[in-house]
């Protein structure tokens, strides 16, 4: 089963996220935002595909406070985590912010919150999942 780690600060929003994630698109998910378990559950190989809030108000690493932007940073800059793919997920929506937050960080997308058409919420996880393993399979 396709699993999706979902890094989110907001109770509210993780639940929203998961509803979605296992009711409409038959995916398990998974919830952190402590940066050591992300890092660790990425390196594990133990999930598919990762829903990046960019706006953490809680998460740090070693010792500095982090936003989503930095953790995809570190993920992308790991060989064993590079390849993973990583959607950021936010609700800063203005013109300019999704080409310079993926330019940024590294992640292979982003969407908008809230997430008004679950089915195309959906839609849009699996297309990358399936863009992911058309590139693996490349290689």
């Amino acid at each position: 089963m396709t699993t999706v780690l979902v890094v989110e600060d907001d109770p509210i929003n993780w639940r929203v996220f998961q509803k979605i994630l296992t009711r409409r698109g038959g995916l398990n998910a998974l919830h952190t935002e402590d940066v050591e378990e992300i890092l660790n559950i990425a390196r594990s190989g133990g999930v598919d595909i990762i829903l990046m809030d960019v706006s953490l108000g809680n998460s740090q690493y070693e010792g500095e406070p982090v936003d989503g932007l930095r953790i995809t940073q570190l993920l992308k800059a790991d060989p064993t985590t590079a390849h993973l793919p990583v959607i950021l997920v936010t609700a800063n929506a203005m013109v300019g912010d999704r080409e310079a937050f993926l330019k940024k960080s590294g992640a292979d997308g982003y969407i908008a919150k809230p997430i008004l058409d679950h089915n195309d919420f959906i839609a849009q996880i699996r297309a990358m999942l399936a863009k992911t393993k058309d590139e693996e399979m490349r290689r």
